[in-house]
């Protein structure tokens, strides 16, 4: 991607721009920054999806106009997936939302789609979300931890936003919902508008009249979670990392205090972690594989006899990525370098290759790219 070309999809600023600009500092309305957007996906479409156990999903319908917490009127529910037709209210029922999450993982439409969105880096882009509504309906006033770009695809939605420094929650609500929302300006977007927000800016968006809206979010590891999956992976090569030394202790005198851990066991001990973390390309190697996982509910179907030549795409699932020694793909770590290297960065890049390119490949690397479409993570095409 060029990232110093304008953008529609940005409201004509560069890629650059938006990131210098916007990224994590403020919001950004854009009015058609996909001129003439329909749905990708229908309602019928949607809401078969939703009952399928493959795909997560979520049903959210809110209190009627005018029930509040002193009245007889049902309060905010929500339902977890799968959701069989049935289980959804009647379309001419107001205020409730269904949530589809992970749909670029399901079509190939809202697939290329989120592919608009790859002036961040791959490791940070998460999946596109939609949210069908039928009039009034929403998920309540509340913020989320990460980037989001909230785009129109059917219908009207009206957002109210705000810098909100108050993040307290309702109690006793299965949603996440502000207690003491203070919206400072408020849009109604139509087919094709988009609004972007940084992380912890709250906002409500109310449906007016049947809508889609299409939520592209973002990963965003905690430092905690980032640390346990790091060393979990790390410690499945400790053995090789440290080798199988037992400790040692001559020099240990007879002791008093049996209760209490030797200062040498100790120092042992750290000296063992430190050389796992210290292993050449350890921490990389963990990060890379973790960032490339596939969610729990992806599945690759194997296609035997599938040929690694000629011009390949990735599967829309499949997630690839690297580094500066490694290739990584959906978990899996490989040491690149030379001219098999460049090639599958920029298949990892691109997420395609030319015939051209991977005839140009060494033996090794066309045995690996065939692997992978026998795996189903790589699908030959026609140029």
């Amino acid at each position: 991607m060029d990232i110093d070309t304008p953008l529609p999809l940005l409201g004509g600023l560069t890629p650059a721009r938006f990131m210098q600009r916007h990224w994590q500092k403020k919001p950004l309305l854009v009015r058609q920054a996909i001129p003439g957007l329909r749905p990708l996906v229908d309602r019928a479409g949607l809401f078969a999806l939703a009952a399928r156990d493959d795909v997560e999903s979520r049903l959210v319908v809110q209190p009627p106009a005018g029930g509040g917490r002193r009245s007889s009127a049902p309060g905010w529910q929500m339902r977890q997936g799968p959701l069989a037709r049935r289980a959804l209210p009647p379309l001419a029922t107001p205020g409730w939302t269904l949530l589809v999450q992970g749909m670029d993982l399901h079509d190939d439409r809202v697939h290329e789609l989120l592919r608009q969105f790859r002036f961040v880096p791959d490791a940070r882009l998460d999946d596109l979300m939609i949210s069908y509504a039928t009039d009034r309906g929403g998920v309540g006033p509340h913020f989320d931890s990460y980037d989001v770009f909230l785009l129109q695809a059917q219908g009207r939605r009206r957002w109210r936003i705000g810098r909100q420094k108050d993040l307290t929650l309702r109690e006793g609500m299965p949603l996440k919902i502000l207690a003491n929302f203070e919206p400072e300006q408020e849009f109604v977007l139509e087919p094709g508008d988009m609004l972007y927000l940084p992380p912890r800016y709250a906002h409500d968006g109310i449906a007016e009249g049947e809508c889609q809206t299409y939520s592209i979010g973002f990963r965003a590891p905690a430092r905690g979670e980032l640390a346990r999956e790091l060393l979990q992976r790390a410690a499945d090569d400790a053995p090789d990392a440290v080798g199988d030394a037992l400790y040692r202790d001559p020099a240990q005198p007879a002791v008093s205090a049996p209760g209490a851990i030797p200062a040498a066991l100790h120092g042992f001990a750290r000296a063992a972690l430190q050389a796992v973390l210290e292993e050449p390309k350890a921490l990389e190697r963990a990060l890379g594989e973790y960032l490339t996982e596939p969610k729990a509910s992806v599945w690759f179907e194997p296609a035997p006899g599938s040929r690694g030549s000629g011009a390949l795409v990735l599967d829309r699932r499949t997630r690839m990525m690297h580094d500066a020694h490694h290739v990584f793909i959906n978990g899996e770590s490989y040491l690149a370098s030379g001219r098999d290297a460049t090639l599958m960065r920029q298949l990892a890049d691109t997420r395609q290759l030319a015939a051209r390119q991977v005839a140009r490949a060494s033996e090794g690397a066309r045995s690996l790219l065939q692997g992978w479409c026998e795996a189903g993570w790589l699908h030959a095409v026609q140029e």
